[in-house]
């Protein structure tokens, strides 16, 4: 049973919705609006769900609406397609005239017609699901009808059997016996030999055959040519046999081996299929005066009314005609190192956002792949929620708190390297800070934060900053607990008044199960803040199979209802991929969580916020 049914547009503005009810399923509409159709993730379910409910709906990209229909989730309505697809087809034919901006300001009698459609879908649902068949009862069963009577021959079918044995000839006498057998004796003879003369082969040869010569043999046992019903004469035959031709005499032709369809800086626009495809093909192997001849052609072919048809009149985008340029994109994702998963579901929502709209007059179908392929790609990196750290940090030093960043990620990415980038960054913005090396296994881990503060405290003394050290150390050693050793170094913070607290973790991979439950203890035993993914930018496929694991991992090893897992991403070593910034566009797909720093360069001053119209620019270049 359906609990609720709107039609909005793309922008949220309500037209219709089946009952006055509408306002406690507006969370439920609005998650829908945040985490699918703004975040361009159309494809990847056929229905949105949010605790106890589920919506599926269905997009109009012609008129720019969206209808949803809301349904306890525990149901399962088989309709749900149809009735959608007959909803919105009911409510093209009624408004789908209607102007844009009349549409928003008028009212909507679309009650009947729902009604309507949702009958029609309830009653064809119920035909097609069929009631189960019932067991026959022992009565019903041929079993049961099964008596002595009817084993009994029937006296119509062995009718003819009875009669014949009634009819057949008395059993033979003992002369007649030895008569027979004397008799069969000699046809079992005269069968035998004839069985041996069967199968003994006799060779027949007159005098005049002679055994075959060894030239005849091998013409024998050469190739004779085909010869066909239309073909021509045997001389053409003869020619065309190229079996004793040596390889002198074959002719190789040249190989182009240069990939045809690979995208290079601007997309270009696509051709229109038409009818003279084959002709423009020819033009490029065919001389000069071919092509002025094909030309002259042409034009007499199209005239002006070709020339207008090219001009004049919108076209409706489909599937079809959006296909070969999303392949084309999809491909040049991959090359600038997005994965090829998250590559494939940009390409499936783009095609979903433009299948079934309108196609401007001097616009190109690659054109409008890359403007909304490009608006995906912004709102993908632009963050959903606000994280400012200088920000938290204040308002966790009025409450008397420190502020605690807990940094995680796999081996080798910089992590303990771009955490002294951070934490010279806070310092510059008049925090101190504490850093708790809870890297325990890494040789050679702690004492390299020991370098970092060093070299911190000497570039921030604490006669500019009225005698506070503006970064300390907190370490134990290694092979202690890292989860114990993060809340002795943020309970000492708190009592020295530290004001924020960076927690370096030690560098693991995402199958490694024992690491990854110490890292979801230690992540739950101190509550942080922030935690932070480091990730390298040079990373394609395996981004995606990082996150995915290290945020299914905090979820699944932590006790908590609700499971802290990562709340923003660093991505590293960005200086070192040129143009191929995919890995952002990965990473934030995956997580939907925000780039918060990039990493450039081996500076302390290297690092940067992520610039989202920089990053598309790259990626579609």
């Amino acid at each position: 049973m359906l609990d609720f049914v709107v039609i909005f547009t793309k922008g949220g503005v309500v037209l219709w919705h089946s009952n006055a009810s509408g306002s406690s399923f507006a969370s439920c509409i609005n998650s829908l609006i945040r985490g699918v159709i703004l975040e361009e993730r159309n494809t990847e379910a056929k229905y949105f769900e949010e605790d106890h409910l589920a919506v599926q709906f269905k997009l109009d990209n012609e008129l720019d609406l969206v209808y949803a229909a809301i349904f306890q989730k525990v149901i399962k309505l088989n309709y749900l397609d149809g009735f959608l697809t007959e909803m919105q087809s009911a409510f093209k034919d009624k408004y789908g005239g209607i102007p844009a901006a009349e549409r928003l300001g008028g009212d909507y009698d679309f009650d009947r017609e729902y009604r309507r459609v949702l009958s029609a879908a309830e009653e064809a649902s119920a035909k097609q699901v069929k009631a189960p068949k019932a067991m026959r009862s022992y009565n019903e069963s041929q079993k049961s009808k099964k008596t002595v009577a009817s084993m009994i021959q029937d006296d119509k079918k062995p009718a003819e059997k009875r009669v014949n044995i009634q009819e057949s000839p008395s059993p033979p006498s003992k002369s007649s016996e030895a008569a027979g057998g004397a008799s069969m004796d000699d046809i079992i003879r005269e069968n035998r030999r004839k069985l041996r003369e069967k199968l003994t082969p006799t060779k027949k040869t007159s005098p005049g055959d002679q055994k075959p010569s060894k030239a005849a043999a091998t013409e024998k046992a050469g190739k004779k040519p085909r010869v066909w019903d239309l073909g021509g004469s045997s001389k053409d035959a003869i020619n065309l046999d190229r079996s004793k031709d040596t390889p002198e005499d074959v002719q190789y032709q040249n190989i182009n081996s240069e990939l045809v369809g690979t995208m290079q800086g601007v997309i270009r626009d696509l051709d229109v299929e038409s009818e003279d495809e084959a002709d423009e093909q020819d033009e490029e192997e065919s001389s000069e005066e071919e092509q002025q001849e094909l030309q002259s052609r042409k034009s007499k072919r199209g005239g002006l009314l070709s020339y207008f048809k090219g001009i004049v009149g919108a076209k409706t985008m489909t599937l079809a005609d959006l296909q070969p340029a999303l392949e084309k994109m999809r491909d040049h994702l991959i090359s600038k190192n997005v994965a090829t998963e998250i590559a494939a579901k940009l390409c499936d929502s783009v095609a979903t956002s433009l299948d079934g709209k309108q196609m401007g007059t001097f616009d190109s179908i690659a054109s409008q792949v890359k403007e909304a392929l490009t608006q995906s790609l912004v709102r993908i990196l632009s963050p959903k929620r606000r994280i400012d750290i200088i920000r938290d940090a204040l308002e966790s030093k009025r409450n008397g708190r420190p502020y605690t960043i807990i940094f995680c990620g796999v081996n080798g990415v910089g992590k303990s390297t771009n955490l002294a980038k951070i934490c010279f960054w806070l310092i510059e913005n008049d925090f101190n800070v504490l850093i708790a090396a809870c890297d325990t296994f890494r040789a050679g881990a702690v004492e390299q934060l020991r370098t970092h503060t060093r070299h911190l405290n000497a570039l921030h003394p604490a006669a500019k900053h009225d005698g506070r050290t503006m970064v300390q150390l907190y370490e134990k050693g290694y092979g202690k607990d890292a989860a114990g050793i993060a809340m002795e170094a943020i309970k000492f913070a708190h009592d020295t008044r530290v004001d924020v607290v960076l927690v370096d973790t030690a560098g693991r991979m995402q199958d490694n199960e024992p690491l990854m439950r110490s890292l979801s203890k230690l992540i739950k035993v101190n509550n942080p803040d922030l935690v932070l993914f480091v990730g390298e930018a040079l990373v394609g496929n395996e981004a995606v199979d990082q996150l995915v694991k290290f945020n299914q991992s905090l979820a699944d090893y932590s006790s908590n209802e609700n499971p802290h897992i990562i709340d923003g991403i660093v991505l590293t070593k960005f200086d070192t991929i040129d143009d191929k910034v995919g890995a952002a566009i990965s990473m934030t797909y995956i997580t939907g969580q925000p780039i918060v720093f990039v990493g450039t360069g081996q500076t302390y001053a290297d690092l940067k916020a992520i610039n989202v119209n920089a990053v598309v620019n790259s990626l579609m270049k």
